[in-house]
């Protein structure tokens, strides 16, 4: 399986994978969502693959504070298929409606968000 290039999930974010040598990926990410942390950088992405299995994190300093997402999953019918993980280590939150934001770290419980992306090969 060759894993190099450019992947869009259905939200318009990218992995660009650089390098699959040795069972191992090496890349960049950047979100599209303007409600992402990450939104606005392009973090460096450190993974392994197998056969059409593969997992990659990256993470970063989010407004918040440090964060890291994970994706593992498959390559199917030529799309990549992934569960994600972010773990967040603070969040902004504000007393009521209207006062200030603070960085409040958060709980092992409150700090884990999951959902799932397709990613599909960018043509160039």
């Amino acid at each position: 399986m060759n894993w190099k290039g450019k992947w869009r999930n259905q939200y318009g974010s990218t992995v660009d994978i650089s390098d699959d040598a040795n069972h191992r990926i090496a890349g960049t990410f950047k979100t599209a969502l303007r409600d992402s942390g990450f939104y606005g950088q392009e973090i460096p992405v450190v993974g392994i693959h197998q056969g059409d299995c593969i997992s990659f994190v990256a993470g970063g300093k989010t407004p918040a504070g440090d964060a890291a997402v994970s994706y593992t999953g498959l390559v199917r019918d030529g799309k990549m298929e992934t569960m994600w993980f972010v773990v967040a280590d603070a969040a902004i939150k504000a007393a009521e409606e209207g006062a200030p934001g603070r960085i409040e770290k958060l709980s092992w419980w409150r700090s884990i968000i999951t959902s799932a992306d397709t990613f599909e090969r960018v043509v160039r």
